[in-house]
Order: structure tokens, then C-alpha cells, then sequence
């Protein structure tokens, strides 16, 4: 991959990493609700996720999708519904979690998991290997956009955990964080509108 291409990518991978999206908007609440701490499974699991989907993009799914719209829209809806229920838990969580038995965030597992219904993950999947992947040598440029993502995508999200931990101490007020995570949930469903245009 030449060097001017894959700065470009580089510049994609973070401005679409940092800008806000579902995943964005759960580690805000989650930084909120539980601390940096013990959400850094669920940032790892953004990451480990989201590199599996670009190599299954990069890969063929891509295709498949081509082939058999149907599943496409089983996809969307699936994670119109998962993303719902999200919105919901985050709209109904009233106390910002202290010490150890203080509830938990999204685990590793989920997190990598969502990003196979989150719509924006799709998008920047199928953009990133359309854009920046392609001959003499398509595998090795599949494998760099990958790691290029997955490098720059921890310390983007890391970004809105951390101001969500910065909101702690004012959101400690029980009035003050329920409209914040009622607000959180509201930009979630939000968040489904590219999917359903």
C-alpha cells in the first residue's frame, strides 16, 4: 500500500472511530455509570470486534450480502432491536456504580459480538475495504487496514470513556444522571437512523 494511502486511511480509521456512533455513546455512559476501569473490557472488545467484521468484509461477507439481500435485512433488523434494548438499559440506569459489586458494563464478549449489528460499524466496514483495499497484493492490504483500525480504534473510544469519567462527580446528582443517561438513550435510537433511510 502506498504511503499516501495509507495516511489517508489512517486519517478515516480515526475521524470515524472518534466521531460519536453507538459504540461512542455506550462508553460515554458506561464511563458514567461505572468508571474507566471496568470498561476497558468493553473497549476491547469494540476493537477485537470491529477488526474481525473488517476481515470478513475485507473477505467476502460483502458479497454475500450482494447475493442475498434478505440477510441484510435481518441484520438491520436484529440490531435495530439489540441496539433498542441498549437504549433502554442505559434509560433505566439510576446510580453511577461504586466499588466492586456496583453492577457492570458491557463484557468483552458483547462488545465484539455488537459489532456485527452496529450500522456504523457496517458502514465504516465496507467503506474502509473499498476504498483502501485492492491489487498487486488485496490479502496484505486487507490485513493492513485492519491493523491500521484496530491501533487507532482503543485510543478513539478510550476518548469518550474518559469524558464520561470526567462527568462522574457533577452527574453524581441521582435527577442529573437520569436525564443524562435518558439523553444517551435518546441518541442511541438516534443512532439507528442510517439504518433505516
Amino acid at each position: 500500500m502506498p504511503l499516501d494511502v495509507f495516511l489517508a486511511l489512517l486519517v478515516f480509521s480515526f475521524a470515524s472511530s472518534i466521531t460519536p456512533g453507538p459504540n461512542n455513546i455506550m462508553l460515554l455512559a458506561s464511563g458514567v455509570n461505572f468508571g474507566f476501569r471496568k470498561t476497558i473490557p468493553h473497549m476491547f472488545g469494540i476493537a477485537f470486534g470491529f477488526g474481525l467484521l473488517l476481515m470478513a468484509v475485507g473477505f467476502g461477507l460483502k458479497e454475500v450480502f450482494q447475493t442475498f439481500p434478505i440477510m441484510e435485512l435481518v441484520l438491520k433488523i436484529v440490531g435495530g432491536l439489540y441496539l433498542l434494548y441498549l437504549a433502554w438499559k442505559i434509560a433505566n440506569t439510576n446510580t453511577i456504580a461504586k466499588g466492586e459489586n456496583a453492577g457492570s458494563p458491557m463484557s468483552f464478549i458483547a462488545a465484539a459480538l455488537f459489532q456485527w449489528v452496529n450500522p456504523k460499524a457496517w458502514v465504516m466496514a465496507i467503506y474502509a475495504m473499498t476504498a483502501y483495499t485492492g491489487e498487486p497484493d488485496f490479502t496484505t492490504s486487507v490485513f493492513i487496514v485492519v491493523f491500521a483500525f484496530v491501533v487507532i480504534n482503543f485510543p478513539s473510544v478510550s476518548v469518550w470513556c474518559a469524558f464520561g469519567v470526567g462527568l462522574r462527580e457533577w452527574l453524581s446528582d441521582p435527577k442529573r444522571l437520569r436525564l443524562f443517561n435518558i439523553f444517551m438513550a435518546v441518541l442511541l435510537v438516534l443512532s439507528l437512523y442510517p439504518m433505516i433511510r
